[in-house]
Parts: C-alpha cells; sequence; structure tokens
C-alpha cells in the first residue's frame, strides 16, 4: 500500500475532525527566508542549537544528529495536506536511497505544541516511516528553533471555534556538522527529494 494511503488512513478521522483549513502560506510572501528558485546552495545563516523532546520523553538536540544529513521539517500534526504529503515523499525518498538512508536524519518538529505532545508525535510519524524524529517542546523552545531556521508559523482561528495553523513548507537539509547546505521544497516529489539528496557529498 502506497505510504500516504496508509498513514491518511489512519489519521483520516482525526483530520476530518481537526477541521483545519489551509495549512500552508508561499514563503516567499510571509516567510522571513527566502530560497532561491531551484533550489540552490545558500550562504545564509540558516539553523542553529535547538532543545527539544522525542517521543519517548528524552531530550533532543541538534547536535545528537551530528554525523548525518538532517532533513528538518516544520509542521504539526492537525495538518490537512502539505505535512503528510512531506512526510510521505520523505519516506518515500528515503527507500529509493537504498544504502545512503542511514546517512539521513529526518526531523519533523512541530508547530503546534499544545495538541503535539510527544506521544501524539511518536504516533504520527511512525504512520510514516520509523526514521523519522518527531519532535516538540515548549513554546519557548519552538520559538527558538522556528528562529533559528527562519520558519513561519502562526495560529489561524476558524470558524467553528477551533484553529489551524499557518507555517511555511520547507526541508531544510543541514551538513553533517550541523550547517546549512541547502533547501528542498516541502512539495517536491518522492523522486526529486531522493535524486537531490543523492547529490550531496557523502
Amino acid at each position: 500500500m502506497n505510504r500516504a494511503a496508509a498513514a491518511l488512513s489512519g489519521i483520516g478521522a482525526a483530520l476530518l475532525l481537526a477541521a483545519v483549513g489551509l495549512a500552508v502560506i508561499d514563503p516567499a510572501i510571509l516567510h522571513p527566508f527566502t530560497p532561491a528558485a531551484g533550489g540552490e546552495q545558500s550562504n545564509l545563516d540558516i539553523g542553529g542549537p535547538f532543545t527539544l523532546t522525542a517521543a519517548d520523553g528524552r531530550t533532543v538536540t541538534d547536535a545528537d544528529f551530528r554525523g548525518k544529513w538532517m532533513l528538518v521539517y516544520f509542521g504539526y500534526t492537525h495538518c490537512p495536506d502539505a505535512c503528510p504529503t512531506a512526510l510521505n515523499n520523505i519516506a518515500n525518498a528515503l527507500d529509493m536511497l537504498k544504502e545512503r538512508q542511514k546517512d539521513m536524519a529526518p526531523v519533523f518538529i512541530t508547530v503546534d505544541p499544545a495538541r503535539d505532545t510527544p506521544d501524539v508525535m511518536g504516533k504520527y510519524v511512525g504512520l510514516f516511516d520509523k526514521q523519522i524524529t518527531g519532535l516538540t517542546g515548549t513554546q519557548a523552545q519552538l520559538d527558538i528553533a522556528e528562529q533559528e531556521y527562519r520558519v513561519y508559523a502562526a495560529r489561524h482561528a476558524e470558524k467553528n471555534g477551533g484553529y489551524s495553523m499557518d507555517h511555511s513548507s520547507i526541508i531544510y537539509v543541514m551538513d553533517k556538522a550541523g550547517h546549512f547546505s541547502t533547501f528542498i521544497d516541502g512539495a517536491a516529489s518522492a523522486e526529486d527529494i531522493a535524486a537531490r539528496l543523492r547529490k550531496l557529498d557523502s
């Protein structure tokens, strides 16, 4: 079964009940980091130290991923489309990388800590790939991470009294030393993601 179909079948009911609207806005308009067309490497100072919480309650920092290429995506578990699509495509891209898969560390960081507890994050990323690390934390901790990665995220009130999260949709590629290497559009296909990752230095 396609990963997206399997994942969405497991969370479909929750997503419908969430009744969230458009979750992603154009980063070129609202994101303070506007990547160059085509995803060329940038010398901008993107990324930095963070201290967050994993699904099992462990404290995780950016230093824990040294020695691997870190693929960082910010989103939230109630996201109706962009986040499950991006995570599904990342998971499928990892499968395509075969022996290089072990060099990758995909990380999903929430922008909605009020709902995305460690347990919720763990169950959610588990629907896509066991290699993906889901991270949450306090609002203050996540504010730091969002600022370091220049992520746009804002609560959007819904008519039913609930809310969704507007957020930029970018896969940040950090090298094995933790430095920003390049970015991949969050809407990129699994094939495109795999092709980009194959070009990374070993």
